[in-house]
């Protein structure tokens, strides 16, 4: 007689300090942030948990072309117009005057609020 199946339990991972530079990404209201695309004014929405370009991409919106999705290539640097984004790394792939600036790589980038962010084409 083959032993028995026992179900298998989730025990979730104990929550992870935040850091002094970055909120980590999460969103435990379960809230939903809007982005919008400018021009065009194409829009998604997002929980916070997938990155910009995740979560374009599973809203079926066409956002801008990426290559390595880490932050080091800066193929879809942009430029934040409004609101607050947070990242899982410390060093997106960003200068300190690109971040004082605006600009965003949202390959690695979190929304933690409504956006609008501007396109360079």
């Amino acid at each position: 007689m083959p032993p028995p199946i026992l179900p298998l339990l989730f025990v979730p991972a104990a929550p992870r300090p935040a850091t002094l530079c970055n909120a980590l990404p999460g969103n435990a209201n379960d809230t939903i942030f809007q982005v919008t695309l400018t021009p065009g004014d194409r829009s998604f929405a997002t929980d916070g948990t997938l990155t910009l370009l995740q979560a374009a991409e599973l809203a079926g919106v066409a956002m801008l072309a990426s290559s390595c999705r880490n932050g080091t290539c800066r193929t879809c640097i942009c430029h934040l117009s409004r609101g607050r984004v947070a990242y899982r790394i410390e060093w997106p792939g960003l200068s300190a005057d690109e971040k004082r600036e605006g600009f965003i790589l949202p390959c690695v980038a979190f929304a933690q609020t409504d956006l609008v962010i501007a396109l360079p084409f």
